[in-house]
């Protein structure tokens, strides 16, 4: 019998009054990563009972406009990567990366 190894990965979320994020970090220890700043986190996780994909999206009150949109550009093509390698839908995957094509061209992300 093979053993098994845990992993862990943290998120710590700073919240005002409001409950607004003020500040966000994370640590995966595995990856040699401790208290790393982060502006935003968009987290997906699937519950296999009910059929859906449960979400955490999260960014501080200093996250600048202009970054978000690069940031959920970048997301975006690597979804596009992570589908092609968990379907191998080539098709799709095109069809995929050329909306992301398009975002940033709408978004003037590309120069």
């Amino acid at each position: 019998m093979s053993k098994t190894h845990t992993s862990k990965i943290e998120l710590v979320v700073e919240l005002d009054e409001n409950r607004i994020p003020e500040n966000l970090s994370w640590s995966a220890a595995d990856g040699g990563i401790s208290n790393e700043e982060a502006k935003a986190v968009l987290l997906s996780v699937w519950d296999h009972e009910a059929k859906e994909a449960l979400r955490i999206d999260l960014w501080t009150k200093d996250m600048p406009v202009d970054e978000m949109k690069i940031f959920f550009h970048q997301t975006l093509v690597a979804m596009s990567d992570t589908f092609n390698r968990a379907t191998q839908d080539e098709k799709m995957t095109a069809t995929m990366k050329d909306f992301c094509d398009y975002f940033a061209e709408k978004l003037e992300l590309k120069k």
